[in-house]
């Protein structure tokens, strides 16, 4: 994308914007406090912006994730039920969408007429591809007719580029640390049932076949997990009782 240099000052504020983001992911927030802080540094970043949402489509189907304004939240519903509109057009082309809504009117009259009613005279989209989970676009509402100017665009498109890198990482990293939770809980299971296990063989001289059988068995009579029945028997032995 061509035009004019994208001011310094705006460049200032967006560089204070994502800090500020960054600083939000660091607190390790759940996903709709992100995507809310990420709706409203838009709003910071982007001159001419009065509101902001984001669009997710899950299986298929739109929905508003986060949002600045609940008449943003009504304006993308009104998107949703006719199928069409400016946020669906960026979330699906992958291109910027950028007009006023005089323009928009040609294009989306229900949409427009709706938006209208509420005040918004501007709109700017941008698409927002996180990974195969999130994926959307990021919609910028204005009340003035200005139609949001060219380097608009490319500041919304930077912006854009870089939350979804650090939406991507944090993403990643979370499920690494989901990764190895799991593995840490399945090694502890293992371990307490070996447990179990030699309790048992030594306890009843069987074999280490027959003492796993005993402990399904008794997962199965009871309809508790096994990893359970064999933490069970090691707290028995522990407080001096005699293990099943």
């Amino acid at each position: 994308m061509t035009g004019e240099p994208i001011p310094s000052e705006h460049l200032d504020e967006l560089t204070a914007a994502m800090a500020d983001l960054a600083g939000t992911l660091e607190a390790e927030p759940g996903e709709a406090e992100i995507l809310d802080a990420v709706c409203a540094e838009a709003v910071r970043v982007i001159p001419g912006a009065d509101m902001a949402s984001i669009t997710a489509i899950r299986d298929g189907e739109p929905e508003t994730a986060a949002s600045t304004d609940e008449r943003a939240v009504d304006i993308d519903r009104v998107q949703y039920a006719a199928g069409e509109g400016p946020c669906l057009r960026a979330a699906d082309s992958g291109e910027i969408v950028r007009l006023p809504l005089a323009t928009a009117g040609q294009l989306w009259p229900e949409f427009t007429q709706h938006a209208r009613r509420l005040g918004v005279g501007s709109y700017l989209a941008a698409p927002l591809r996180v990974d195969e989970h999130l994926g959307g676009a990021l919609n910028l509402f204005g009340y003035g007719d200005h139609g949001f100017a060219e380097t608009d665009s490319r500041l919304l498109a930077l912006y854009t580029t870089i939350v979804s890198f650090g939406l991507r990482t944090t993403r990643r990293y979370h499920q690494a640390r989901q990764r190895a939770a799991d593995l840490e809980t399945a090694m502890r299971s293992r371990a307490v049932i070996e447990q179990a296990k030699g309790i048992l063989m030594a306890v009843h001289r069987i074999t280490a076949e027959e003492a796993m059988k005993r402990l399904i068995a008794e997962s199965q009579h009871s309809n508790v997990k096994l990893r359970d029945v064999a933490t069970r028997f090691v707290d028995q032995l522990s407080s001096g009782g005699t293990p099943g």
